[in-house]
């Protein structure tokens, strides 16, 4: 058991029943009454974020998990396989727990969080920034860069991005995997 003095960001907690993970939070000591503190917690299964309000000193239950190494190996019908980097044990993960599949490749290395007493897989992410190749885009117009004119380009994986004028077939680029927005070319 721990109070809301523990609290930080990230925090994994049991709150109603359920894994929430601390997304942000707040110490508030009012002039009247008692103090309190304000959060924002992220429902593990759903990715859906709730407000609540605790009072201070309130017992709370952490939740143990883990954060452990994946590469990431194929997709099939039932979801995508992942194999942990250390065990080469294999687990197969359902797309709905993966924060960004459209850009995960052959060979790519992600952390799964997994929660300890069940072994169950909770979240899979992607590392923040992903290099891709263009696969095809439209040729960008010379002179076209007055504005900060955008293109669609397929990367090698499939999904669709927006990147500037100037980037052509072949080459490599850097991709959010948070936001799914290009970031800068490869040299």
């Amino acid at each position: 058991m721990a109070s809301t003095q523990d609290f930080k960001n990230g925090l994994c907690i049991v709150f109603n029943g359920e894994l929430y993970s601390i997304f942000e939070f707040q110490h508030v000591k009012p002039g009247k009454g008692p103090a309190f503190v304000r959060t924002r917690l992220k429902n593990l299964k759903t990715g859906k974020v709730i407000p609540n309000t605790f009072t201070a000193g309130v017992k709370i239950d952490i939740a143990r998990v883990e954060r452990r190494p994946y590469q990431f190996l194929y997709k099939e019908d039932g979801g995508y396989n992942f194999m942990h980097a250390e065990t080469f044990e294999q687990v197969l993960i359902d797309e709905t727990i993966i924060n960004a599949p459209q850009f995960l490749k052959e060979g790519q290395a992600v952390e799964i969080t997994v929660h300890a007493d069940t072994e169950t897989p909770l979240q899979c992410e992607l590392p923040a920034f992903v290099e891709m190749q263009i696969t095809y885009t439209e040729p960008g117009e010379k002179g076209n860069t007055a504005t900060n004119a955008m293109k669609d380009a397929t990367v090698e994986t499939g999904a669709i991005i927006k990147v500037p004028l100037f980037i052509s077939e072949g080459e490599k680029i850097k991709v959010d995997t948070r936001t799914g927005v290009y970031a800068e070319r490869v040299k």
